[in-house]
């Protein structure tokens, strides 16, 4: 697939069809920050699942946006894990943003 063409999970999900590839390759290049959707688009996922990794407890967003570099870090820790904490984890994530934000905060906090 050339830098051009969106990942096929770009075309499906709408929340990314106006986020270019090659953009956000770019902007990992220059080791520049990414919101979600620039973020969803370069690590080849979708808009919910990236979403639900920025609420993740230690995921390294800072105001809405995440380093490239920071990502791979946090990733590399997390393989180290037992599968069953992280897969734990993005469910709550996942739970927690469906709920207000006062609520949310206190099911990953715990």
């Amino acid at each position: 697939m050339s830098e051009g063409q969106p990942f096929a999970v770009q075309r499906q999900d709408k929340q990314l069809q106006g986020v270019a590839l090659a953009y956000v390759l770019e902007k990992r290049r220059l080791e520049q920050a990414m919101n979600v959707k620039e973020f969803a688009v370069c690590a080849g996922v979708s808009y919910s699942t990236a979403r639900a990794w920025f609420r993740l407890p230690g995921f390294p967003a800072f105001h809405g946006v995440v380093f490239w570099q920071d990502f791979v870090r946090w990733r590399t820790g997390h393989k180290r894990r037992k599968p069953a904490e992280t897969k734990r984890q993005v469910q709550t994530a996942v739970v927690a943003s469906n709920l207000p934000a006062r609520a949310a905060q206190i099911l990953l906090e715990a």
